[in-house]
């Protein structure tokens, strides 16, 4: 089965920076996009960044020019590196692989998955 892990968050003041790390357990052939999303106490879960299996990035606006989102295809690890962070920033962040191919007791399996998500909290 395949399990996603995230890791970095944590408490940060503002102007300070993060980088989150998701790793996938499991065998995994290819992913059609990784991407990081937000949800903040109250609010929806909103798309932070995405980066496609070619490489392509997409930000939210709320974040562009202060957060890289990038990827290990070895590792089958997506970062996302967080500067300039703000008060608007705290919120728990989940990594996603969306149509992720995977190898399990030898069947294929396309399937989108989560992790457990990771607090990031920023203080002013």
């Amino acid at each position: 089965q395949v399990q996603l892990v995230e890791s970095g968050g944590g408490l940060v003041q503002s102007g300070g920076s993060l980088t989150l790390s998701c790793a996938a357990s499991g065998n995994i052939f290819s992913v059609d996009a990784m991407a990081w999303y937000r949800q903040a106490p109250g609010n929806q879960r909103e798309l932070v960044a995405s980066i496609s299996s070619g490489g392509s990035t997409t930000y939210a606006d709320s974040v562009k020019g202060r957060f890289n989102i990038s990827k290990d295809n070895a590792k089958n690890t997506a970062y996302l590196q967080m500067n300039s962070l703000n008060v608007g920033d705290t919120a728990v962040y989940y990594c996603n692989f969306r149509n992720a191919r995977a190898l399990y007791r030898g069947r294929w399996y396309l399937n989108d998955y989560w992790g457990q998500g990771t607090q990031v909290t920023v203080s002013s």
